[in-house]
């Protein structure tokens, strides 16, 4: 996800810095990066030569390279604590006009600002994967996130080429709550032999016009990213979130979708 964040930033013009966890994780995300811009440039989906995108691009381990930066956003693995440390770390290095976001899909702002100094500059930017061909950022507003700062994410959104819609924190927030509710009623189905995984879905692209059915999605997004906000929700919302067990035993054995080649369906 941070990979496709920075690179819908550069496409739109920014100046953009990718600070990972260590030097070779730094260079494994300028590479990836590149690689998704070089994509672009060959589908002429920008004007910009690669040269001028990289020249854009800076990679660093050290937060302190935030230091002279408008907007940072997180995009660390959804784990609360994760989450919650690198925020704090980050936060320190910011000039106190900066704004910051985190790229969380189910867990609470409103939370997550509690160790922030300056909770006002803060607000969830929900993005979809993949993020440089996703049409949607959610922005997620926290009881004490600024107008200010509501009012320049429907602008970065806009710059980006993407539409914002503006939710109010909650448990799931908009989009996640009602997809992973179809998502798992679909992995219920699977489960209970009511049909493939491949009718499911084509039920869904061919009768509701979804772009993709909920069992794909579930392989893009990774289910164990999908166990992580369903166990959430169920902890939040109550049992008609529990995970079923064709999701915990898929991600027991390793099928996490797209990323580890098989999921609900396999990815050669």
């Amino acid at each position: 996800m941070g990979a496709g964040i920075a690179h819908a930033f550069l496409i739109a013009g920014a100046d953009v810095i990718v600070v990972e966890r260590d030097e070779d994780a730094a260079t494994i995300a300028l590479g990836r990066v590149t690689e998704g811009l070089r994509a672009s440039v060959t589908r002429r989906a920008t004007d910009e030569s690669l040269n001028s995108l990289t020249g854009r691009m800076s990679v660093s381990d050290d937060y302190s390279a935030f230091s002279s930066c408008g907007l940072v956003v997180e995009a660390v693995p959804e784990e609360y604590a994760l989450k919650s440390a690198a925020l704090t770390a980050v936060e320190k290095h910011l000039t106190p006009t900066a704004w910051l976001a985190t790229n969380t899909s189910s867990l609470s702002v409103a939370r997550l600002s509690g160790s922030l100094a300056r909770p006002a500059n803060f607000c969830g930017l929900h993005f979809f994967n993949p993020v440089p061909s996703s049409l949607l950022v959610e922005v997620v507003l926290g009881p004490s996130t600024s107008p200010d700062l509501a009012a320049a994410a429907r602008s970065w959104i806009q710059a980006l080429g993407k539409t914002a819609v503006l939710v109010n924190d909650a448990p799931g927030f908009a989009s996640s709550r009602l997809g992973i509710a179809l998502a798992l009623e679909a992995m219920r189905m699977v489960e209970d032999g009511v049909a493939s995984a491949a009718d499911i879905d084509s039920a869904m692209v061919l009768g509701y016009k979804h772009q993709t059915g909920p069992l794909m999605t579930t392989d893009v997004v990774g289910l164990d990213v999908r166990l992580g906000i369903a166990e959430y929700l169920e902890s939040t919302l109550g049992a008609r979130f529990a995970p079923p067990q064709i999701l915990r035993d898929k991600v027991a054995r390793g099928e996490l979708g797209r990323k580890s080649g098989q999921g609900f369906f396999g990815h050669g």
